[in-house]
């Protein structure tokens, strides 16, 4: 690191920024920039080391060496991936190559940073990271309400639901089910409001983010 860097602060005091890096030294060196802005560090030497912290429910993001013993930070990186974990990533090492930097953007990586770097390049690193990261919480969130409030609807109105989101009108609705075009208009009507959405265009909007209506197969 370059320590005639400028340093900007970083906001986030709710965030947490783990650091695997086996050199202690330059590990040390990484907890106090990041406390100098006011970030939370959570030190570690190796990958097993990390596997034994039970992380803060807080944005996070993931400041890895390439080279590690035992497995690599490429490796995690594969790990994190297979298991659907959306941790983003900030690479650093002492010994990149292009192959390498290829390999881990590909896997969607925030930066690949070779040592010796810039202060403030590992902190925009940081900063994007901690930012992706706090999205797709705040995305997650928003789903799991969504979800929870479908799930709240009777079977008939989920029913009622799917269908409308798949664009059929509340008459072809009643004669499919066997009831009236007027009690199925009572039952669009009672979704919205516990769904609390105002349009068809949101309804729609919502069933695809819930994924209640299977794409359908390109013609041939």
């Amino acid at each position: 690191m370059d320590p005639r860097s400028s340093v900007a602060t970083v906001p986030g005091s709710d965030s947490c920024v783990v650091v695997i890096d086996d050199d202690p030294e330059f590990r040390a060196s990484l907890g106090r920039l990041l406390r100098s802005v006011g970030l939370h560090p959570q030190l570690f030497a190796s990958i097993a080391d990390y596997l034994g912290f039970d992380p803060p429910d807080c944005p996070t993001c993931l400041v890895l060496d390439v080279r590690l013993p035992g497995r690599s930070g490429l490796d995690f990186q594969r790990d994190l991936a297979a298991a659907n974990t959306e941790l983003p990533i900030i690479f650093i090492t002492g010994h990149g190559d292009i192959p390498m930097t290829v390999q881990a953007m590909k896997g969607g990586a925030i930066e690949f940073l070779t040592k010796p770097f810039r202060d403030q390049d590992l902190l925009d690193a940081v900063n994007l990271g901690l930012a992706r990261d706090r999205v797709q919480r705040e995305q997650k969130e928003a789903l799991g309400v969504i979800r929870t409030r479908f799930e709240a609807l009777t079977h008939r109105e989920r029913n009622i639901m799917i269908q409308v989101a798949q664009g059929r009108l509340s008459k072809q609705i009643a004669g499919d089910m066997g009831i009236a075009e007027a009690t199925v208009k009572v039952h669009r009507s009672n979704i919205m409001r516990k769904m609390r959405i105002a349009s068809l265009a949101e309804l729609c909007h919502i069933a695809d983010r819930l994924k209640l209506v299977p794409e359908r197969s390109p013609i041939a």
